[in-house]
């Protein structure tokens, strides 16, 4: 394993994509929800313990060779909106393309035959922290800072929210990150021997209801 391949899957300029969605915070931001620097915190804690201990219990579970084809299944029950399953599924295909040139893996070919239109992205991400011999702990924080840092960055454009105000959110959020790292590491490598069940399936209806709204706006700055 070199860990420093995970500094090259966890960097914004790793081309999977990820620039081009906010994590519902365009939507947040319209609503009133995010006007400044303490809603941004209280909107990325939220999705921290929701959408994002999701996604990375799926890939922690993927990233210790639990089935993707199950996975996958599994991330479309935990994903309500059709507009969010959408979204994931783009930045999935996006994530293999760069996956497959930086770390060629049989794997990663197989997941990209299985799932033509793009398989969810948290389980692409953990098979990609795989091919690049990375763990499932490694898989769990990438997903974790892409749930908080995205609508971050996000809020930076959107609001022209001082950054360093943004990037003292994401260090704030840091000792729940690692809290929810661990239960979503807990979680994924129990999956591969106990089955998809064992995954949490945290809910986060509010994000749910403003992907399906922003999805309907007929000029928007992020996709998602």
């Amino acid at each position: 394993m070199t860990r420093a391949a995970l500094l090259v899957l966890a960097d914004g300029r790793f081309p999977a994509g990820g620039h081009a969605h906010s994590g519902g915070a365009e939507e947040a931001v319209k609503a009133g929800r995010i006007t400044g620097a303490a809603g941004l915190e209280a909107f990325c804690r939220g999705r921290l313990h929701t959408a994002g201990l999701v996604a990375a219990a799926l890939a922690a579970a993927a990233a210790a060779g639990a089935d993707p084809a199950r996975l996958d299944a599994a991330a479309d029950a935990r994903t309500p909106s059709p507009a969010l399953r959408l979204a994931a599924r783009r930045l999935g295909r996006q994530l293999l393309r760069a996956a497959r040139s930086a770390w060629p893996s049989a794997e990663l070919d197989a997941l990209a035959r299985e799932f033509p239109k793009g398989a969810h992205q948290p389980v692409v991400l953990g098979l990609t922290a795989r091919a690049a011999g990375l763990g499932a702990a490694d898989a769990a924080y990438c997903a974790v800072y892409e749930s908080v840092s995205g609508p971050a960055t996000a809020v930076v454009r959107l609001l022209s929210l001082d950054p360093f105000q943004a990037t003292a959110v994401l260090a704030r959020l840091a000792p729940e990150s690692d809290l929810v790292v661990d239960q979503a590491v807990s979680c994924g490598t129990a999956a591969r021997t106990e089955g998809v069940d064992v995954l949490p399936s945290a809910s986060a209806p509010l994000l749910e209801i403003g992907a399906e709204v922003h999805a309907a706006w007929p000029v928007r700055l992020f996709a998602s």
